[in-house]
């Protein structure tokens, strides 16, 4: 049995800030999530997109970001229990216990939730089904990985072409492949990608992909039966993800579709536990990293005067304490 004073369950901007936040109130953090590195959907994909909405940072890569979150909490030693599930949420004299994927009981003064989307899985790319060489990428934690590469880019959205403005620099060649004759992404960015001359194949599916070992290039079909062949070392899935609230979901927590309704001390409906960050709902919502941590910082204040009624909501300016 372990006992905590605040159990954090996601390890994404917001659970990391709320470490710090809870670290500087003296409490006791564990930190848990499914994912075997901390940052979340930041860390898993996109650690090298660059970030120009955090105060205090006019342009962060997502990695580096995580890194000096990891850094600001680190000041308070949070436990970390990584590549761990919370699954279950029941109560003994009044406070949460947490069961974990491996068995083990969590006893806490409180739970923050801040799971952004939940669990969040890849959607396939089909024609990878039948490949089982190396080279089919749906995120990429490392842009160097791909220097030198003739990269082709499945998707349009957003992150297919943030992924063609990364890898643009470094790869011998990207292109674009799109099922359809519209893009998703914002327009700004698709001016940019156009900019740089990125050829963007539209109306087109990859049909096949070459090669035993590893990718050696991939076939094209296009609506009208035209098909194309493409060098290719790299793909990289673009396609998006699906995502649930997975074990959250039976916590008996109000929901709004796959979000976790909160007031505006961002606490849940259930006792001493809140919410905070993306997976968290209210009149007004914006998810936003910025908005996130604002929210962990409101989530700690009030679970530290539950936690300790004699305790002060107000917690004084970090500047005062060095």
């Amino acid at each position: 049995m372990r006992e905590v004073d605040v159990a954090i369950v996601g390890a994404g901007p917001t659970g990391l800030f709320a470490a710090y936040y809870a670290g500087f109130r003296g409490l006791s953090v564990a930190l848990i999530d499914a994912l075997p590195e901390p940052g979340g959907q930041v860390s898993a994909m996109y650690p090298e997109k660059v970030i120009y909405d955090v105060a205090g940072f006019p342009a962060i890569k997502g990695r580096d970001l995580v890194t000096n979150l990891v850094e600001q909490a680190a000041q308070f030693q949070p436990t970390y229990l990584l590549g761990t599930r919370a699954d279950e949420l029941a109560y003994a004299d009044d406070k949460p216990v947490l069961t974990l994927s491996d068995g083990s009981a969590l006893h806490c003064g409180a739970v923050i939730i801040t799971g952004g989307l939940g669990s969040f899985t890849a959607r396939p790319l089909p024609c990878a089904n039948t490949f089982a060489g190396e080279g089919v990428l749906y995120f990429v934690p490392r842009l160097d990985d791909l220097a030198g590469h003739d990269v082709v880019i499945v998707g349009g959205g957003d992150s297919a072409f943030d992924w063609a403005l990364s890898l643009h620099p470094i790869a011998k060649s990207v292109t674009l492949v799109h099922r359809r004759d519209k893009f998703r992404a914002h327009a700004g960015t698709i001016k940019r990608v156009e900019a740089l001359g990125v050829p963007l194949l539209v109306n087109a599916e990859l049909a096949k992909i070459r090669g035993q070992e590893r990718v050696e290039g991939v076939d094209l079909t296009f609506r009208g039966g035209e098909t194309r062949e493409l060098p290719a070392d790299s793909i990289v899935a673009a396609l998006g993800f699906t995502a649930d609230l997975g074990p959250l979901a039976a916590w008996g927590l109000e929901l709004d579709k796959r979000h976790i309704v909160v007031d505006t001390t961002m606490a849940t409906n259930r006792d001493r536990v809140f919410a905070a960050g993306d997976i968290s709902d209210y009149p007004g919502k914006v998810r936003l990293i910025a908005v996130g941590f604002g929210e962990a910082a409101t989530a700690v204040n009030n679970a530290a005067v539950v936690i300790n009624p004699s305790a002060h909501l107000f917690p004084g300016h970090s500047s005062d304490n060095g």
